[in-house]
């Protein structure tokens, strides 16, 4: 069902969009990815990303309140949709069936001779 396709990064910005709930703007969101995650995220990778899940119909934004720390310029605040959230549930069972099919000798870990 490629309607409902989330790429590794999207899914990653959409499940903190998540996290963040009504906190969720660009520098908020860059922050926490870098956080809980340990990976360096660029703005513009992120800005595409968002551009991205907003064309799909997965968010909305809103503009802020501007402030004076910001010379004026609102914050463009993200929240997902009823699409997004559609694709984020998609996604989570895709996942987890997948799990669920990897016979679990497969995970095993087996350690090769080194001599």
């Amino acid at each position: 069902m490629k309607k409902y396709q989330l790429g590794e990064f999207e899914e990653v910005v959409i499940l903190t969009i998540g996290i963040l709930y009504k906190e969720a703007y660009g520098v908020s969101i860059k922050k926490e990815i870098e956080s809980r995650l340990g990976r360096n995220v660029s703005m513009g990778a992120m800005h595409t990303a968002l551009v991205r899940l907003e064309d799909k119909g997965y968010l909305k934004s809103s503009n802020g309140q501007g402030t004076e720390e910001r010379m004026g310029r609102p914050k463009k605040y993200f929240e997902i949709t009823a699409l997004g959230k559609k694709a984020m549930e998609y996604s989570r069972n895709t996942r987890n069936e997948l799990w669920k099919a990897i016979p679990k000798v497969a995970m095993e870990v087996k350690m090769a001779s080194l001599t």
